[in-house]
Formats: C-alpha cells, sequence, structure tokens
C-alpha cells in the first residue's frame, strides 16, 4: 500500500497527533485522529444522515474528530471552495507550512 504524507495537526506534541494520509493507488485517505467522546457519538445519531440509514456504528468502523484546521489537508477538485479554521483547538493560528507532503 503506497500512502502519501498530508499533513499532521499544527503545533502538534510528540505523539498521538491528528495525521492525514492519501493511498495513491483509490484515493482513499488514512485518518488518525482522536476517538470522538460518547456525547459527540450520540450527538452524530440523533442527526443522523440519509433517510432510512442506521445510526448505529458498526464493529468495524468508529467516529473519530477532526480538528477544523485539519481541513486544510484534505484533497480537493481545483474548482472547490476552501475550507479553514480560524483557529487551532487552544487558540492557536493552524499553521499552513506544515505538511503538504504532495
Amino acid at each position: 500500500m503506497a500512502l502519501r504524507f498530508l499533513g499532521i495537526w499544527p503545533n502538534t506534541p510528540d505523539d498521538g497527533s491528528p495525521t492525514i494520509w492519501l493511498e495513491e493507488a483509490t484515493g482513499d485517505l488514512i485518518i488518525q485522529s482522536w476517538k470522538a467522546d460518547e456525547k459527540a457519538v450520540l450527538a452524530a445519531q440523533e442527526v443522523g444522515s440519509v433517510p432510512g440509514h442506521s445510526t448505529d456504528v458498526p464493529d468495524h468502523e468508529t467516529v473519530i474528530r477532526l480538528p477544523a484546521n485539519m481541513l486544510q489537508f484534505i484533497p480537493r477538485p481545483a474548482d472547490a471552495p476552501v475550507l479553514s479554521s480560524s483557529s487551532d483547538t487552544d487558540g492557536t493560528p493552524p499553521a499552513n507550512t506544515i505538511g503538504q507532503g504532495q
């Protein structure tokens, strides 16, 4: 499996930080991030998705919390609007120079 590093949470400590990779062959994103807490999972289940689709999280899936400033590392078509966060979760502005291993 060939992966390309896309980015890591700006101002990251040494271990366990949200990170995004792209699988070259499929275009799939591989994401390491924080597990969503029970409150977030329940809120997502309450909102739901498409009509008739279960809100249960299957055993082979998980719900993660991806910090908003990680959106800068997710590939988009050239004409798509750029989504960004004005600040890190600790109030630090996102550093746009980390990652982008393209």
